[in-house]
């Protein structure tokens, strides 16, 4: 997966166990259907932070530069 922006070892490892090993994948599903993945395997160790990490890594930002109108938007989504 390379040295994405926002993802860390434990980040990369915990999308490999689900089968997401490039940044292609994470870009064609989408933020918050990988943010799903992660949760249903990893309920007590994946936040929303996840989720705001992914999203700002697809738009190669860092995570504390997403807008607060798009964290909105994003934790709708998956509540």
């Amino acid at each position: 997966m390379g040295n994405m922006r926002n993802l860390g070892p434990k980040s990369r490892q915990w999308l490999a166990e689900i089968g997401i090993t490039t940044f292609e994948e994470i870009e064609r599903l989408g933020s918050v259907e990988v943010y799903r993945r992660l949760k249903a395997s990893r309920p007590r160790e994946v936040s929303l932070n996840m989720l705001y990490g992914l999203e700002a890594a697809i738009l190669d930002i860092p995570w504390q530069h997403l807008p607060q109108d798009v964290k909105d938007q994003l934790k709708v989504q998956v509540d």
